[in-house]
């Protein structure tokens, strides 16, 4: 498969997910497909990469490509990935460019010979601190033509571990770390986790009956039979091998839990400490029901992510919901170059209205967010076109008016259509864009009452700007493109046409 394939989205311009990591441990079972089952159901975290690293005690197979978990796998790839331990990464860019060499798992060999696969969900913010570190290793390119922070952690662990363990120089590395992470990585015989001193993101940890798991979401483990045990708690480092498991704390935890996962990232049937995220949704429905409430004959989703939050809106003010939008089930990410005729069409490709069920109505429109408002702007010209009366769109979210820089790729603040101040004359500039009769977002103090969490345990900085972590003058998405241009200037520019690389103690450094 080539490296150069072109991807494009053509219908969506709202947040993109970030990452979804998953790892086992498991002597005796199919690691590799319970790790594709596990991506599979953590699809909607990423779609432009997927990967999977192998370890049988003797070495690491890694095997990722650009396109999505089915596309990247199949029965034969699979089965070649034999081992008792796997790491699987699907990916969405949010450090560093979308091409073969930042999709994940990354891989480094340590000074000792051995090596080290890794997944990382969030985005590190002082990575260009990292970075200069990492092009300081002796002997080794910072930038094996990857610009990822996963890239620099994973090069700085195997560093660090030629004067202790992995676990060890996890344990010096990870306290140095700012911002939002989520480690699953693996040397040849140990499995390894770790999530951020905020626990920005979800990571929970299951049990299989012959091993463990560890997955972003416990959708993941539903689907391959594990059961939950805990969440990986911020601050730890798990450590999962033939001694059995283990942990030990890099950090005192300062919860921090995103609440944008609630409101859209995380699987309606996942639940995060403690409170199922579908119930979270149907509340804020139910709240935003009551804060911003309409005169209207229906009550529809934009399906999928605005469907529980339209069925509390619809239980709380009594009016009747339906389904007035269908989705087409198979439009996702494309690596095809639509022509322009076809980009045009835009949301068309992903909606389509039932003209019958919507004709004549005054509609209530239930979204989970607003970013641009392109989306919506067209999904309202959409329904007055099949013969809608009225559109009042209600938001299951606040504003969302700053960027985020823990692994969420909203646009710049320039571009996020709600920045200007929370007022009324805002919401009715975004109204007027958008081409509604009204508009209404739920509170923040709502939709943090929905999640069963204190405020004080939330990262509210895409509704609020308040960062949990300090953000430096030095971030941002293409952080480390123009240092890995200067540290590989010379270096071969060409894409492999075989992704798959076999990693044991005797392998060099360079890596396909």
């Amino acid at each position: 498969m080539s490296g150069r394939r072109l991807e494009i989205d053509v219908v969506d311009e709202g947040p993109k997910e970030e990452c979804g990591v998953f790892g086992v441990w498991a002597p005796g079972e199919e690691v590799a497909k319970l790790t594709y089952y596990g991506l599979y159901a953590l699809q909607h975290r990423g779609q432009e990469a997927a990967g999977i690293a192998v370890a049988d005690g003797a070495g690491i197979l890694v095997f990722k490509d650009l396109g999505l978990v089915s596309q990247v796998f199949d029965e034969q790839t699979l089965s070649s990935l034999v081992g008792h331990i796997a790491v699987g990464h699907c990916r969405y860019s949010t450090t560093g460019g979308n091409n073969w060499e930042n999709a994940q798992p990354t891989y480094a060999t340590t000074a000792v010979g051995s090596g080290i696969a890794l997944g990382h969900n969030g985005n590190l913010v002082n990575t260009a601190e990292l970075a200069s570190k990492a092009a300081l290793i002796p002997g080794r390119s910072a930038f094996n033509r990857s610009t990822t922070d996963s890239d620099v952690v994973t090069r700085l662990l195997a560093d660090r571990s030629a004067d202790s363990t992995i676990f060890g120089a996890a344990m010096e590395l990870l306290p140095t770390l700012k911002g939002a992470f989520n480690f699953v990585f693996c040397d040849e015989q140990t499995l390894y986790a770790a999530r951020d001193p905020q626990g920005i993101h979800p990571l929970v940890l299951g049990r299989l009956d012959r091993g463990w798991v560890v997955a972003s979401e416990t959708a993941a483990l539903d689907i391959v039979g594990a059961s939950y045990v805990r969440e990986v708690e911020p601050g730890e480092l798990l450590a999962i091998d033939n001694d059995g498991l283990r942990s030990e704390r890099f950090a005192t935890p300062d919860p921090k839990g995103c609440l944008f996962e609630y409101a859209y990232l995380a699987r309606p049937d996942t639940t995060i400490a403690g409170r199922g995220v579908h119930a979270t949704r149907v509340e804020v429905g139910r709240r935003l029901a009551i804060e911003a409430p309409v005169e209207a004959d229906l009550v529809i989703p934009t399906p999928e992510s605005g469907t529980p939050a339209a069925i509390g809106y619809a239980q709380q003010s009594g009016i009747p919901y339906g389904q007035g939008l269908v989705k087409n089930a198979y439009v996702g990410r494309t690596f095809i170059q639509p022509s322009q005729t076809i980009r045009q069409l835009g949301i068309r490709l992903k909606l389509n209205p039932l003209r019958d069920v919507i004709r004549g109505k005054r509609l209530i429109v239930v979204d989970d967010s607003i970013v641009r408002g392109n989306t919506q702007r067209a999904l309202v010209r959409m329904l007055r076109e099949s013969g809608a009366l009225e559109v009042h769109v209600r938001i299951a979210a606040p504003p969302v008016r700053w960027p985020c820089f823990y692994g969420i790729d909203f646009a710049s603040r320039t571009e996020l259509i709600a920045n200007a101040s929370p007022d009324e004359s805002a919401v009715e500039s975004v109204r007027a864009f958008i081409g509604a009769d009204t508009l209404g977002y739920v509170s923040l103090e709502s939709l943090v009452q929905s999640s069963e969490q204190p405020r004080n345990r939330l990262c509210t900085a895409c509704f609020t700007g308040e960062y949990p972590v300090a953000i430096p003058a030095q971030v941002g998405k293409h952080v480390l493109e123009g240092i890995a241009r200067g540290v590989a200037s010379g270096a071969d520019a060409g894409v492999p046409s075989v992704h798959a690389a076999s990693y044991g103690a005797e392998d060099a450094l360079t890596r396909p």
